[in-house]
């Protein structure tokens, strides 16, 4: 499982899902949609209508892969931190039982507030 309490673990940029359906479609169920794909050079973050999907690409080839699976259900709390003018970064703070406190940064021109919406509908 990827070690989420070193702080932010990925400073990411909004993808086209349609980039990262491949290499996630094994792992998805039935019916399951991604709708929100945001990625670093190697790692990525996908948003489906089911879950948080947390991958972090691992080795120098990058075969081996971390796939940590985050459920709607059990966020406890969020916080969205939108972009500022000097500070260009968004986050997003989760707040999982059991888990603790997992931090995703956002680079560039990412629509946090839509991303707020879409937590929102699923935890509250």
């Amino acid at each position: 499982m990827i070690d989420f309490s070193n702080g932010t673990l990925f400073k990411l940029a909004q993808c086209d899902p349609a980039e990262i359906a491949p290499q996630i479609s094994g792992l998805l169920l039935e019916g399951e949609q991604i709708l929100v794909a945001a990625k670093t050079i190697r790692d990525f973050v996908v948003f489906t209508d089911k879950r948080i999907l947390a991958v972090n690409v691992q080795g120098m080839t990058g075969k081996k892969r971390d796939f940590t699976s985050l459920p709607y259900s059990k966020i406890q709390a969020f916080s969205v931190e939108t972009a500022g003018t000097f500070d260009l970064d968004a986050e997003l703070e989760l707040w999982f039982s059991g888990l603790g406190k997992v931090k995703f940064e956002f680079k560039g021109h990412f629509d946090i507030t839509y991303l707020g919406r879409l937590i929102a509908h699923h935890v509250l």
